[in-house]
């Protein structure tokens, strides 16, 4: 019999110093599931990165936004899920753009492409939907040891 995914919900406000409990909260479920401490360090990098952009770009100053993160644990892999409701920036554009990055110094890449490039490197897939706000999807792969 399959093993139900077990969803975990957290909701932070989105505020810098949050980021931590983010990263805290999705350190103990990939230690338990398994994950290197590679893929561990990788997705916490990846999350936070994420979180960021909420802190960063989501929401108007006087607005008292939110990070809502969704962690589903399935025994193949694990899902983040992290939705802020606020303003959502060109993502196709910031994906794009984050590329082709050798030659370039770091003052020459714009703030938000390189997070999308990072993401996409040290997760597995990455998915980004805009529609109220924005929800990015970060999907990491366990890798079983073969045996």
């Amino acid at each position: 019999m399959m093993a139900r995914p077990k969803r975990i919900f957290l909701s932070l406000p989105a505020e810098a110093e949050c980021i931590d409990i983010a990263r805290l909260t999705l350190y103990g479920i990939s230690s338990q599931m398994g994950f290197s401490y590679e893929d561990i360090e990788d997705m916490k990098v990846a999350v936070a990165e994420a979180c960021n952009n909420v802190v960063l770009h989501a929401y108007r100053e006087e607005e008292l936004g939110t990070i809502d993160l969704e962690f589903v644990a399935e025994p193949s892999q694990l899902t983040i899920t992290v939705t802020d409701s606020g303003e959502s920036f060109p993502y196709d554009q910031a994906a794009h753009a984050g590329a082709p990055y050798e030659g370039k110094s770091l003052e020459d890449i714009s703030a938000g492409g390189l997070g999308i490039y990072l993401m996409q490197a040290l997760m597995d897939q990455v998915e980004v939907e805009q529609e109220s706000g924005t929800k990015v999807i970060l999907t990491k792969y366990l890798a079983r040891e073969a045996g």
